[in-house]
C-alpha cells in the first residue's frame, strides 16, 4: 500500500512540476481575480502578456479585468485610465488574433464602460458601432455563446432605455445558455461561458 501512495504520490509531484511557467502564471492571475485583487491581477496578466508575445489570451484577460473593474467609477479621469490601458491590451491581443469573436465582443464591453459612464456624452458615436461588432461577431461565430449573450445583453439595455420590451431577447438568452452548457473548450485558458451570470440576466429578462 505504501508502495502505490508512493508511486501516487510522485505522479502528483511530476504533474505539477510539468506544469510550465505560463500555465502557473495564469492560475495565480485567476486566483487573484477570484480574491477580487483586480490590479494585482491585471498587472500579472500584463507580464505574461509580454513574456507570451503571440499568445492572445494574457492580454485579452488584462483587457477584461480592466473593463470589469471600470463599472462603478465616478471620475472620469480615472475611467479613461483605466479604459485607455484596456484598450492597449486589447489592440495588444487583437495583433495576435485577427477576426477573433471573443475580442469583437470584449471591445463592444469596453465601449460599453464608457456609455454607462455618460450616456449623452459616448451613447451617439459608440452605440452604432456596438451594434456593428455584435453584428460582426455574430456572423463569425453564430453558435458562439458568450457572443450570443452579449449581443442579447447589448440589446436588452437598449430596449429598456427606450422603454421598450426586452421579451424579444429571451430566447437568444435561451439559446446562449443552452449551447454553453454543450460547449467542450479544448484551449486551455480559453473564455468559458458564465452560466449562473446568464441565468440571472434571463431572470431579469422575464422579469
Amino acid at each position: 500500500m505504501k508502495k502505490v501512495l508512493f508511486i501516487i504520490a510522485i505522479f502528483i509531484a511530476t504533474g505539477i512540476s510539468a506544469q510550465t511557467k505560463y500555465q502557473k502564471g495564469m492560475q495565480k492571475a485567476f486566483d487573484l481575480w477570484n480574491q477580487n485583487k483586480l490590479t494585482e491581477a491585471s498587472q500579472l496578466f500584463e507580464r505574461i502578456s509580454k513574456a507570451e508575445p503571440e499568445n492572445w489570451l494574457p492580454a485579452y484577460y488584462a483587457a477584461t479585468v480592466e473593463i470589469i473593474s471600470s463599472f462603478g467609477i465616478k471620475n472620469e479621469t480615472v475611467l479613461t485610465a483605466k479604459l485607455t490601458k484596456a484598450q492597449e491590451f486589447l489592440d495588444a491581443a487583437k495583433s495576435n488574433s485577427e477576426n477573433n469573436p471573443e475580442l469583437i465582443i470584449t471591445q463592444a464591453l469596453l465601449n460599453l464602460g464608457y456609455i454607462a459612464f455618460d450616456g449623452q456624452k459616448y451613447g451617439m458615436t459608440l452605440s452604432g458601432k456596438n451594434n456593428m461588432l455584435y453584428a460582426k461577431a455574430l456572423e463569425l461565430a453564430p453558435n458562439n455563446p458568450r457572443v450570443i449573450l452579449g449581443k442579447a445583453e447589448w440589446e436588452m439595455g437598449a430596449a429598456k432605455f427606450f422603454g421598450k420590451s426586452t421579451a424579444p431577447y429571451c430566447d437568444a438568452i435561451k439559446k446562449a445558455i443552452e449551447l454553453g452548457k454543450a460547449e467542450k473548450v479544448e484551449q486551455e485558458f480559453y473564455p468559458k461561458f458564465q452560466l449562473k451570470r446568464a441565468e440571472e440576466v434571463l431572470q431579469k429578462c422575464q422579469g
